[in-house]
């Protein structure tokens, strides 16, 4: 079969052939039919990223994917047949540490697409545990992108950050994972919603997904605009979803009182606070937010299901697997703007 694979130690990216998987125990085979294009695999092939727990010398790339049960292995529950429409989670438990044993947080959890093989392929395996069923008329391609680009901007916003309802919420970098960030706070009620990015498309975009107020960080009266929109009090909460050290700089100046910077965009660059005696007079927090938790990807198929979340306008386009390396220059030169590029096998 076709697959993206990448080395990691040299920064070697292509399309070859690899065997079909075959499932073991535990696992099943899935038939891929969309896979989300992601800023993280982007840093992964070019090396400011790097796996954590790769075994092997190459692996293949995708963490966001949807598709079709193919083939059962062994030991896997009944409720789970061939051709089930199926969801995979972006990564799963090591199973094997103190807090694993515990049934608490994993702290060595391994990502699909980065510390083992992934999505960009025509077939990929997935533990059954990390099988979640997806509604007959949720597009397989809006499906995809829920393991990462949404849920991991909502865990953001539901957990980490703890956004409220009437409180002021910004959201710095309006791509894939800011402009969710952007649609979720209007879900959750938070107000104003202020995004901040230096394109104007993209502040654009944030205005249609829901923002009250979209800012130019270069903006010479970007303090004012935020400050007078707040009442004169700052943010409750701000989400850097770009992963730049000099966003985290400019957002942590903007929090109220006992307000909250949460680093969702990841970046190696180091953390800066100018002032930290403000900091702690201040009581405000920074705070840092990786994925999602248990349970969240569940709640996001039922809002899809209901109809409270649409995100037929998060999908930029579609391409061909064996276009790939496409789609990540695209993403990388931000050709048309993309929120989430497809690739379909």
């Amino acid at each position: 079969m076709l697959a993206g694979r990448l080395a990691p130690e040299t920064g070697t990216f292509g399309m070859r052939e690899v065997p079909v998987p075959e499932p073991g125990p535990g696992q099943v085979r899935v038939r891929v039919r969309a896979a989300g294009v992601c800023l993280s695999d982007v840093h992964l092939i070019d090396g400011s990223l790097r796996p954590a727990f790769l075994s092997e010398p190459e692996v293949t790339l995708g963490h966001e994917i949807a598709g079709e049960i193919d083939t059962i292995g062994p030991d896997v529950p009944g409720r789970w047949l061939p051709g089930a429409r199926v969801v995979l989670a972006a990564g799963e438990r090591c199973g094997q540490c103190e807090r694993c044993v515990r049934f608490e947080g994993c702290l060595a959890g391994r990502t699909r697409g980065v510390d083992y093989d992934g999505g960009w392929a025509e077939y990929t395996l997935a533990s059954h545990q990390t099988l979640f069923a997806i509604p007959d008329d949720l597009p397989f391609d809006q499906a995809a992108i829920v393991p990462d680009a949404v849920s991991t901007p909502w865990g953001a916003i539901t957990g980490t950050g703890r956004a409220e309802a009437g409180r002021p919420a910004g959201v710095w970098g309006i791509g894939g994972l800011g402009v969710h960030a952007v649609q979720l706070l209007r879900l959750v009620g938070a107000a104003p919603i202020i995004a901040v990015d230096p394109l104007e498309a993209a502040r654009e975009r944030a205005l249609a997904f829901g923002a009250d107020l979209a800012l130019d960080p270069a903006d010479p009266d970007f303090t004012e605009r935020l400050f007078a929109v707040t009442g004169g009090m700052g943010l409750d909460v701000a989400y850097d979803m770009a992963g730049v050290g000099a966003v985290r700089e400019q957002a942590i100046r903007c929090l109220d009182a006992g307000g909250r910077l949460v680093l969702v965009g990841l970046t190696p660059e180091p953390l800066t606070v100018a002032n930290s005696i403000v900091l702690s007079v201040r009581g405000q927090q920074v705070l840092g937010h990786y994925g999602y938790r248990p349970g969240d990807l569940e709640r996001l198929i039922e809002l899809t299901r209901y109809h409270r979340l649409d995100l037929s306008r998060s999908i930029s386009g579609t391409m061909p697997l064996a276009d790939a390396p496409d789609a990540v220059e695209a993403l990388v030169t931000k050709t048309g703007n993309p929120i989430r590029l497809i690739l379909v096998p």
